[in-house]
């Protein structure tokens, strides 16, 4: 479902040229739960958004569900994204002013499904599941984070997408909040046999995929080249 071929970026820093991918590969099977862990700066960000098709590679591949995403126009890379991917994001990206019940069917309605009984009963389902059905009329600053993450969830599931993203979906949040997310993300890969790709800081976290990939400076490493892992499970 995503495969990645030698895939490089290079910020340019002022003066500095920052190596953030040295030639990354990899590969994610329809239905996976994979996490990606490793310390600040290791990559693993930077790959989350080209492989989400937020920003270009400067050399390599993906591929997503057997389409060349990077030899796509801009507008063809968005209409796949809309139909394949939902995105979850560690610092929510909510509308303002829009309520939760707004902000959710938004997603909705940008991934070109009209509201319908099996579309109602598609969110009444989520939002249950993530315990905010009797949050849907507040809006994003009348919530506590936690409220928000879940909302930002049910956003990012509301189309069913093929692939679900998730940059450090539980980094802002409690362990309980935390461990909601988690469990609804892992249900939704095994119900719905949805692909999920996870990058976290948090080895407990990471183990709610079926597979763990390390990064460190930019490569794909074993894990006992990564020393937070390493020292994670002393």
């Amino acid at each position: 479902m995503i495969e990645a071929e030698n895939v490089r970026k290079t910020y340019r820093i002022g003066k500095v040229d920052v190596q953030a991918l040295r030639g990354v590969s990899l590969q994610v099977a329809k239905g996976e739960f994979v996490t990606i862990v490793g310390p600040s700066g290791s990559g693993k960000s930077t790959l989350f958004y080209i492989l989400g098709g937020l920003t270009h590679a400067d050399t390599g591949h993906v591929i997503i569900d057997g389409v060349n995403f990077t030899a796509m126009s801009d507008s063809d890379r968005t209409r796949l994204r809309r139909s394949k991917i939902g995105f979850v994001f560690q610092k929510f990206n909510l509308l303002p002013t829009l309520t939760a019940e707004g902000n959710i069917e938004i997603a909705r309605d940008i991934g070109g499904h009209p509201d319908g009984a099996a579309q109602r009963e598609r969110v009444q389902r989520i939002t249950q599941l993530l315990g905010i059905e009797k949050r849907l009329d507040h809006r994003p600053a009348e919530m506590s984070g936690g409220e928000q993450q879940r909302v930002a969830l049910a956003r990012a599931l509301v189309n069913e997408p093929a692939i679900v993203l998730a940059d450090e979906p539980t980094g802002n949040l409690d362990s309980e909040n935390s461990e909601i997310v988690l469990k609804m993300l892992r249900q939704s890969n095994q119900e719905l046999g949805q692909t999920v790709l996870m990058i976290t800081h948090n080895p407990e976290a990471a183990t709610y995929g079926d597979r763990i990939i390390h990064m460190r400076d930019g490569q794909i490493v074993p894990p006992e080249r990564d020393p937070q892992w390493s020292h994670a499970h002393d």
